[in-house]
């Protein structure tokens, strides 16, 4: 079944390269996720809002080879579900249930964010000789967010997982119709901390969209260094974090030592070690001085040459040998089917990063290499983070040798009012989407952040099935999804 059809009938949509909307029908809803399902799409986020303060719409972002869809459906009290065709949209529509509720036809009406008191949540309870249940969080050691993992086991084999998130809901959607448009990227960037630089820029590219303007090309080459910036702190920091939690303390100690040098350098060329603020709309908030051109160039090539000798060693050790490969495997064909998306989806066969299939400025020019694998462990996750924390080094040094003269920075008019805008980006862990609706006066009217980690969590149930809980720490943090970024 061919999506073109549906990309013909649409309009262009305010924002991200290659993104049309198209207003449908319940009947047609169904029918559209269908035709996308069936040519290999997928759903990038699924949400519900009011259009002009009024009427309250059902939202779903899909993307294929034309590009990206966004379909628009007037609310009724049920609509057709789609988690058959894509299931990562269950927990996307409970939580809709939970904001407006209105259900979808789909039988799962647990809610999601929601935690009424009462009756606790009803987990799937697994049946068997032996089976008994381990139950983990949602108060975790260390300074993590909470989340409820309920373990169904035999003896030390899983036979399934079950999450329950959602239990910090931070109104952080509502707190952005209290703001004004030109404020709004401020929020943005901390919808989940590690995501800064993805957030606020998608959100920054919905407004310009709206806005109808384009940043200077300094501007979004600078962009694109913070993003592979955040990219590489992430990486770096994982990178870490698996050597430890596979009991080698040597590469946490030089991974941290890594990143800690990257973030210095960040500091002497943004005046900031996490780039909280970095993006504004019309540009970046502060241009990049040559001290700091020098310092990140410096340490781009510290970190490939120490990194590259780094990766040897966890390649021969072969006690993280022994605990990464064919650790929470996630083969291809599960991938496709569940949605896997961003880093991890990379890791499973995979083949989508937004920089090289939809790419908006400047990343058609720096022309990013796709890194991949199929294996679907917890090697090839650390294989994939190995592989980008290169490629980030040399767009690192291809942004700073061709970086553009002229300002970094443009004043953005007010948008116009109840028109949708889109911001995507290919963030560190997977493609971040912004939905943006203006209101009167410069207010925002409605804005959805969605994270990937919408995707990627339910994957993990998965990826743990027949793996021994001791080995859920480092399986969990091959994937390092978002709690804040799930739980608005």
């Amino acid at each position: 079944m061919s999506v073109a059809p549906w990309f013909e009938t649409s309009g262009a949509l305010a924002g991200a390269p290659g993104a049309r909307a198209l207003a449908v029908s319940s009947e047609a809803w169904r029918e559209a996720a269908q035709a996308f399902a069936s040519a290999g799409g997928r759903l990038l986020a699924l949400w519900a809002g009011e259009r002009s303060g009024v009427e309250l719409c059902l939202y779903a972002a899909f993307v294929a080879s034309p590009g990206v869809l966004v379909l628009e459906m007037p609310a009724v009290d049920q609509y057709p579900g789609i988690q058959d065709l894509f299931p990562a949209a269950s927990r996307m529509q409970r939580a809709v249930a939970d904001h407006y509720g209105i259900y979808s036809t789909d039988p799962d009406r647990r809610p999601w964010l929601a935690h009424p008191r009462g009756p606790g949540y009803a987990f799937v309870r697994v049946e068997g000789d032996g089976v008994h249940e381990i139950p983990v969080g949602p108060v975790h050691a260390g300074i993590i967010e909470p989340g409820h993992f309920r373990f169904s086991v035999v003896g030390e084999k899983v036979l399934r997982l079950e999450e329950r998130l959602g239990y910090t809901h931070k109104g952080i959607e509502r707190r952005f119709t209290e703001l004004a448009v030109s404020q709004g990227q401020r929020l943005a960037a901390r919808v989940s901390g590690d995501t800064a630089v993805g957030f606020s820029w998608a959100y920054a590219q919905a407004l310009e969209g709206l806005a109808r303007v384009e940043v200077p090309a300094r501007a979004a080459y600078l962009r694109a260094l913070c993003l592979e910036i955040e990219r590489l702190q992430n990486h770096l920091g994982d990178l870490g974090a698996l050597g430890n939690d596979a009991g080698f303390a040597f590469g946490l100690a030089q991974f941290s030592r890594l990143k800690e040098h990257l973030l210095r350098a960040t500091e002497t060329a943004f005046g900031q070690r996490y780039l909280l603020d970095a993006i504004v709309p019309g540009g970046v908030a502060n241009d990049l001085p040559a001290a700091g051109a020098t310092a990140l160039s410096a340490c781009a090539d510290m970190i490939e040459a120490q990194v590259a000798l780094l990766r040897d060693i966890y390649d021969e050790h072969s006690g993280l040998r022994g605990r990464f490969v064919g650790a929470g495997v996630v083969a291809p064909e599960l991938a496709a089917r569940l949605g896997l998306t961003g880093l991890a989806g990379r890791a499973s066969g995979q083949d989508h990063d937004l920089r090289a299939d939809l790419p908006c400025a400047p990343y058609r020019e720096l022309a990013p290499k796709k890194c991949g694998g199929i294996a679907g462990d917890v090697a090839a996750r650390v294989a994939i983070r190995f592989d980008e924390t290169f490629e980030s080094c040399r767009l690192m040094r291809r942004i700073l040798a061709d970086l553009p003269l002229g300002p970094h920075r443009m004043t953005v008019p007010q948008p116009p009012a109840h028109e949708l805008g889109l911001g995507l980006i290919e963030a560190w862990r997977g493609p971040v989407l912004v939905a943006l609706v203006a209101g009167p006066e410069g207010a925002i009217a409605r804005c959805h952040p969605h994270d990937p980690s919408w995707q990627n969590w339910p994957v993990l149930e998965h990826a743990i099935i027949d793996n021994i809980v001791p080995d859920f720490p480092l399986i969990n943090k091959s994937f390092n999804l978002s709690y804040s970024g799930h739980d608005l």
